[in-house]
């Protein structure tokens, strides 16, 4: 067998790993191969449900709830989700084949030979729940400026990231940038998966089990599988630290306590940091909305609100604005049937209202969160100048 394909044997299995280059016709052609000379009992492929789904129901932004998606804060993983499948068209534009056909074909060749199928990779939304996790302040908003400016880069995608997507895995290969920046996101993305579908699959029934997986992750899974793994463990969303539960409310606190205690000194010192507060988050808030080109409306509402969820960590702007905007501009099928097609144009995604929904989301929370910076340190320099250094002269 080439290099591509390894052959264990893990008590009284026989296990055949099948290592793909996501964007190779060849190994679409040797997926079908093996599974059908070998008619193993079941064949495990690199998908969760979610993109498996994807992958065989090309409608399946149709029945996308915008309302729950932005109710339940998941407006930045589904952001994510339509900025990789815009990668994934581009490429698709470029190679001729869309990544992932090779785990198209395997269900079709397990269908042939009668072998169970079975979905061996972590749900997507939980990988990237765990990589959001696990940045910081700073890293979040490094993290949101790279998925926006990726979004206004070229439909031409480059022959190293075809080379790239060879060896690698896809989600690596989309978001390398980021994992240059921060390595430690290597962690979630793809140790903890190669610990789950290790498990995975020395858990699926059967005695000769053909596993497709993208060629990066298969050291990774001989490894790993000499070993046991949590499964519960790794894919629960880690509960945030104590002191990552204690700072939202320490700023807004600390702000409110200083416009507390310039107010008992001067009035109108304490009306000129309550301004700048109204106008630094107001204003911020509103521009991240014009940006996404929403609704005159959802921009008064951004203005009006910044101010007030700035110093309730129970609320955030860009909740609000999606609600908003989702009211005033209610996405038609067409939106959605559109989609996938829309997000892989800069003009496409602004104009799609689904997608244009998910900007209004995400640019409000990033230019809230600019506005409360810029919106405290004015405040501080208020109350340092007039009242602070004045009390020590």
């Amino acid at each position: 067998m080439d290099n591509h394909v390894t052959r264990l044997q893990y008590n009284d299995k026989e296990i055949i790993l099948i290592g793909t280059a996501h964007v190779s016709q060849r190994s679409v052609q040797q997926v079908k191969e093996i599974i059908e000379h070998e008619r193993p009992d079941a064949v495990c492929i690199e998908l969760d449900q979610q993109r498996y789904l994807a992958l065989i129901d090309t409608k399946q932004w149709n029945e996308t709830e915008i309302f729950q998606i932005i109710k339940q804060k998941k407006a930045i993983l589904l952001l994510i989700n339509l900025i990789i499948a815009a990668f994934q068209k581009r490429l698709a534009d470029n190679v001729g084949i869309m990544p992932g056909q090779e785990m198209v074909q395997a269900f079709i060749s397990a269908n042939i030979v009668g072998a169970k199928l079975v979905l061996i990779d972590r749900n997507i939304q939980v990988t990237f729940q765990r990589i959001w996790n696990s940045l910081g302040f700073i890293g979040k908003v490094k993290f949101l400026i790279l998925i926006i400016s990726s979004m206004l880069t070229s439909n031409k995608v480059s022959t190293t990231v075809i080379e790239d997507l060879k060896n690698q895995d896809t989600l690596a290969v989309v978001l390398q940038e980021l994992n240059k920046q921060f390595p430690q996101l290597k962690q979630a993305l793809i140790d903890e998966r190669d610990q789950y579908m290790a498990q995975k699959i020395k858990t699926t029934p059967g005695n000769k089990i053909i596993v497709v997986v993208g060629a990066a992750h298969i050291p990774g899974i001989i490894k790993q599988i000499e070993f046991e793994h949590d499964l519960n463990r790794l894919n629960s969303i880690p509960s945030r630290k104590r002191w990552s539960k204690i700072i939202p409310w320490l700023i807004p606190l600390t702000i409110v306590g200083i416009i507390g205690y310039t107010l008992t000194r001067s009035l109108s010192l304490a009306a000129q940091q309550s301004l700048a507060w109204i106008l630094w988050n107001g204003i911020l808030s509103a521009l991240g909305v014009a940006l996404a080109l929403g609704h005159p409306l959802t921009m008064l509402t951004a203005f009006i609100i910044a101010p007030i969820s700035s110093i309730n960590p129970f609320l955030t702007a860009g909740w609000l604005t999606g609600i908003v905007e989702a009211s005033l501009q209610k996405p038609k099928v067409k939106d959605f049937m559109t989609l996938g097609d829309d997000v892989t144009s800069i003009r496409g995604f602004w104009k799609n209202k689904v997608s244009r929904i998910l900007l209004v989301v995400v640019l409000t929370d990033i230019f809230s969160a600019i506005g409360t910076i810029i919106g405290s340190v004015d405040i501080i320099r208020i109350f340092l100048n007039n009242i602070y250094i004045k009390r020590g002269v």
